[in-house]
């Protein structure tokens, strides 16, 4: 009796096409997802990158990840943004100046982590 046969990747292309090309695009997607994962996983485990001062390039988010605190207590020290703006450009906006906005931050966070 013979043993069946695996399929070999012509057969597949030639019997089986839109099931191959649907599995290579979540192939390809999982593997995105993966190296995303790995490198921001190496990135916050240094520890140079855990509760940097806090400087204009910086967007909310990657503050509250810096200083490990929930994204809301940033975003209530700020006015209300767009999508992803620096403190740069929300205190540009904003008409505020820099190092007071910055100052709004530092006491939220310290509030926050005196809770």
């Amino acid at each position: 009796m013979n043993a069946p046969r695996t399929p070999t990747l012509t057969y597949l292309w030639q019997h089986h096409r839109i099931a191959l090309m649907g599995f290579s695009l979540a192939l390809a997607v999982a593997l995105v997802f993966a190296v995303r994962l790995t490198l921001f996983t190496i990135y916050w485990a240094d520890p140079a990158h855990r509760q940097q001062p806090v400087a204009g390039w910086m967007t909310p988010g990657y503050i509250a990840r810096s200083w490990e605190v929930p994204p809301e207590v940033i975003r209530a020290a700020l006015p209300e943004t767009g999508r992803r703006p620096t403190l740069a450009q929300i205190a540009e906006a904003e008409g505020i100046p820099l190092p007071e906005l910055i100052a709004g931050i530092e006491a939220a966070i310290a509030g926050a982590r005196a809770e």
